[in-house]
């Protein structure tokens, strides 16, 4: 009855909420039905109470799930075969490619109701920009990409929706860069799949260029993702490297500082709530996935599925954690340590004996519903949530105690090869690096060559930041705090973020 109380106050705050518009409001009263059902079984028992205690989370994905958390759809069967459900046949040209992919765009859900990956849209669209080009000049191809990606902008109002370009070059890529800077839009967050063999100098310097003027595109380590995830993979939501065609059940995630805090030494921590937070969150995972694919239409029903554009066995199941900077520099002060996460060879040492700790008790739990990735979960450093407080993103180094970019690059570089399915790192420049993007070009390829997965920058004064993963305009965070409704929702989030988490002081790097 407390809890039905509670659902109901919690809907009329919805309802009441004036810096919400009506498509914000629906979907969050969406979730407030949701929350009124259970998942069967011990394991959600289990998690809850850890839940309560601050050591797990759900990451507002509800008690059940009745849509896979994050979907990469196979678009490459809109060009090839088109789609009976939504009544689609192949784009003949540009404008047909552009509104069916628009069109489809509105058709693939999520945990945030929106598409979290719109695709290799350079790829997708590249033989269709080189014949309108031929046929009606590249300002034609140009207002027409423009015009896609402003509509994406206005209609998927959540800047999880991600797309990704290379890794060569292409007229396709250098007109979607061209719009972007022009618009200065938050959504769709943008990754190049960066590759020194296979992208140009030139092609890469004009993609730093423009993630300095407008925090987009990012740049991901190609030949890491390929590795792991192999050729047909893609880069959807914050950072997360999700096989094409498939994409991840779950993501939850485990709070390792509060695991730390609420221990009594190390020993504790390593030998009895570590492991028993672990195995209450791959417990609860598992029951989330079988309700999903057992008894759930989802996987039966849903046209993406039916069409071939998404298939069962390449969805996974992702452990996703926070906080280690704080559980590292938690249990060492308990030791009499003022060692610090980032700038001590003492610290970062625990650091990966706790990833080694994880990734070995993670690695031994099997799931027969994950044979993409040998039955197992993979390991995510997961970017925060809005209601984190003195927590740091994944492995990340705490805001405020970075150290020199060179030695950072570094240590992002020891952590990141811990997570297949994503971990990622930002480094804002002074404006003036703008003069000098080869510069910047080169920090990134160094920062790859040392490991470093994911790596992303803005200047310090673009309108467009990016707060953990995802991307925000200042000016709609301004108008926010004015009382003012705005399009994208992700605005919220990120006002709290900046409020909490310090994001508007991170050490502002210069070349």
């Amino acid at each position: 009855m407390e809890r039905f109380k509670q659902q109901r106050e919690c809907a009329q705050s919805i309802i009441k909420d004036e810096t919400l518009t009506h498509e914000q409001q629906m979907m969050a009263l969406s979730s407030v039905g949701r929350d009124l059902l259970d998942l069967p079984g011990e394991a959600a028992v289990k998690f809850y109470e850890l839940k309560d205690k601050g050591w797990l989370c759900d990451l507002n994905e509800g008690r059940v799930t009745y849509v896979p958390r994050y979907i990469l759809p196979d678009y490459r069967i809109l060009f090839d075969q088109g789609s009976e459900f939504l009544r689609l046949d192949p784009p003949k040209d540009l404008h047909e490619a552009t509104m069916s992919l628009l069109a489809v765009y509105h058709h693939v859900p999520s945990v945030t109701h929106f598409p979290v990956f719109i695709g290799q849209i350079d790829r997708l669209l590249e033989p269709f920009v080189l014949a309108e080009i031929e046929q009606s000049g590249e300002e034609r191809a140009y207002a027409l990409i423009k015009g896609f990606l402003r509509n994406i902008d206005r209609t998927v109002t959540d800047s999880f929706c991600h797309a990704n370009i290379g890794p060569a070059a292409s007229r396709a890529g250098e007109l979607i860069l061209r719009a972007e800077r022009e618009l200065q839009d938050s959504t769709p967050n943008i990754t190049l799949l960066y590759d020194p063999e296979l992208t140009s100098d030139e092609f890469a310097a004009l993609c730093a260029d423009s993630a300095l003027d407008c925090a987009k595109p990012s740049f991901a380590n190609h030949r890491m993702f390929l590795s792991e995830l192999g050729d047909d993979y893609g880069i959807a939501s914050c950072y997360n490297g999700l096989p094409i065609a498939g994409g991840a059940y779950t993501l939850s995630r485990i709070i390792l500082a509060r695991v730390a805090y609420d221990s009594a030494n190390r020993a504790d921590f390593f030998e009895r709530n570590l492991p028993e937070a672990i195995d209450a969150l791959l417990a609860f995972m598992d029951d989330k996935i079988r309700y999903l694919v057992e008894e759930t239409p989802f996987f039966t029903s849903n046209f993406l599925v039916k069409e071939g554009w998404i298939k069962k066995d390449r969805f996974n199941g992702l452990f996703g954690l926070v906080g280690l900077a704080e559980a590292v520099n938690d249990l060492l002060a308990k030791e009499g340590s003022d060692a610090r996460f980032g700038p001590d060879a003492e610290a970062n040492d625990l650091g990966i004996e706790i990833m080694d700790a994880l990734k070995a008790r993670v690695d031994a739990h099997e799931n027969s519903y994950c044979p993409f990735y040998k039955n197992r979960f993979m390991l995510h450093a997961q970017v925060g949530i809005d209601s984190d407080s003195g927590i740091s993103p994944g492995a990340r180094i705490p805001i405020g105690e970075e150290i020199p970019l060179y030695e950072h690059l570094r240590h992002t570089g020891r952590f990141h090869g811990y997570f297949p399915s994503g971990a990622g790192d930002i480094f804002p420049f002074e404006v003036t690096a703008q003069r000098n993007p080869e510069a910047v070009l080169d920090v990134f390829k160094g920062a790859l060559e040392v490991g470093v997965r994911y790596i992303s920058t803005y200047t310090s004064d673009s309108d467009v930041i990016r707060i953990t993963g995802y991307l925000v305009k200042r000016s709609d965070i301004e108008a926010l705090k004015n009382k003012q409704a705005v399009v994208n929702d992700t605005v919220v989030l990120g006002k709290l973020s900046v409020e909490r988490s310090r994001v508007e002081e991170r050490m502002v790097r210069e070349l």
